[in-house]
């Protein structure tokens, strides 16, 4: 009510005068900004959706790669997999033959180890005997230079005796 009063008394007194410019079509200059936005917008959305299928492709295109990559490392892990597997495999049967190999190996060095044993046995058994042999010859050799000096005097009195008789005879 106090504005409605206030603006009784000035609105009696109070005379505006506006030096306007010609009055322009608040129509058609909205019409046009919008047109000039809706053209910007149209613009800026084109902009975008382009920026936006560009960037979806580079990244479809990474997805693609990545799965390549992906599928080519997994074939490789794979494979690498078969690989470790085949060698561990290898290494266990490795491991066993030369288990094998060790326990033949002792099994025939006990086995050598008897047969030198019997061997040595029969060597030293051999060399006793040897022994005795020698010793046999020895005495054997001994015995026979006795005899041949008991021969060699016996035929030496034998031809004393010869030579005597025989002188005897001539006698």
């Amino acid at each position: 009510q106090e504005v409605n009063s206030l603006k009784c008394q000035i609105g009696e007194r109070l005379n505006v005068e506006v030096d306007a410019a010609p009055t322009v079509d608040l129509n058609r200059v909205l019409n046009e900004t919008r047109c000039q936005y809706e053209a910007l917008v149209e613009t800026n959305r084109r902009d975008v959706e382009e920026w936006f299928v560009k960037q979806t492709e580079e990244l479809n295109q990474q997805v693609v790669t990545s799965s390549e990559q992906l599928q080519c490392c997994q074939s490789e892990i794979i494979e690498l997999r078969r690989t470790v597997n085949a060698l561990e495999v290898e290494l266990q049967a490795q491991h066993n033959l030369v288990s094998s190999l060790e326990d033949l190996g002792e099994t025939e060095r006990r086995g050598y180890s008897s047969q030198l044993a019997q061997v040595q046995c029969m060597i030293t058994s051999v060399e006793a005997q040897l022994a005795e042999i020698r010793c046999d010859l020895e005495r054997q050799n001994q015995e026979y230079q006795v005899l041949l000096d008991v021969k060699a005097r016996l035929e030496c009195e034998i031809s004393t005796y010869r030579n005597l008789l025989e002188s005897e005879d001539c006698k």
